[in-house]
């Protein structure tokens, strides 16, 4: 029997040898899983002899990270702005480049909310439980995450100020917002090679490639978003970073007032921002 302290110690040097990022931190996460505890108290039982109950769920759990399946699909949810969002892999997990442009869109005031392409719903949930005065929808091409967005709406209290269905693209979607967001599958077919085990092995595809050059949603929302937003309303749309001058020349062709990009914390392109001509 071994105390949590050598489990750690023995599973963060299995993680590293599968080329794991942060291995000491998934480590200890997922041990704080196995033992039902939080994370931060991990150090409180660190010295004390693990159970073999406690021991054989770690094992597990770390035998599976060294496939690189990830820690989020482990524990079963991921934490975005502040808010706990059960994931799968059936959507993206949400990522903190994201909360660019949550904070973009929370910079105006809006009260109805497209999302399109919704996933987890996290863009739509954190931006209702953000203003508790909006009301949104958030589609979908995908059944299995719709669900997966109307259960993290009911897990953050919004979902009588959400509607979430599927649809494709703007197919099914009527009425019209004074806010489109949307983080649409922006790699190319041929970048898919070179993304992490994580993502290619264990995230959607269809939500990472347009399995063409990167920019067919960018066109869809560019040549349709006009038409589903009110008198001046906005489009934000999340981006590659090294996609911007394309996606500013598609907004530019198609008519849309000042597009420009927004900067994520580590200075490279992340959001498009576009307004509704007048």
């Amino acid at each position: 029997m071994s105390t949590a302290a050598q489990a750690m110690v023995a599973a963060t040097a299995r993680l590293r040898e599968a080329d794991v990022d942060d291995p000491a931190r998934d480590a200890r996460i997922l041990l704080a899983h196995a033992a039902q505890v939080d994370a931060s108290r991990v150090t409180l039982i660190a010295p004390d002899d693990l159970s073999p109950e406690i021991a054989e769920r770690y094992e597990q759990l770390i035998a599976l990270r060294t496939q690189r399946v990830p820690v989020s699909h482990l524990i079963g949810q991921r934490e975005f702005y502040g808010r706990p969002f059960k994931v799968s892999r059936d959507v993206l997990d949400p990522r903190p480049e994201t909360e660019t442009l949550i904070e973009a869109a929370l910079a105006e005031p809006f009260a109805g909310v497209l999302d399109i392409g919704t996933g987890s719903g996290c863009i739509l949930v954190t931006l209702l439980a953000e203003r508790e005065a909006a009301v949104g929808v958030g589609v979908d091409l995908s059944e299995a995450a719709c669900l997966q967005a109307a259960a993290n709406a009911v897990l953050n209290q919004v979902e009588q100020r959400a509607d979430i269905y599927q649809s494709d693209w703007f197919g099914s979607v009527r009425g019209r917002y004074d806010l489109i967001v949307s983080n649409p599958p922006y790699l190319a077919a041929q970048e898919m090679d070179d993304v992490s085990p994580e993502l290619r092995n264990h995230e959607p595809r269809m939500a990472l490639t347009d399995e063409a050059d990167g920019l067919t949603g960018y066109r869809i929302l560019a040549s349709l978003g006009q038409g589903f937003l009110d008198h001046k309303g906005r489009l934000l749309a999340e981006i590659g970073w090294m996609q911007g001058a394309d996606v500013l020349a598609l907004f530019h062709e198609a008519g849309w007032e000042n597009p420009r990009l927004l900067q994520d914390l580590d200075g490279r392109d992340r959001v498009l921002c576009a307004e509704k001509p007048a």
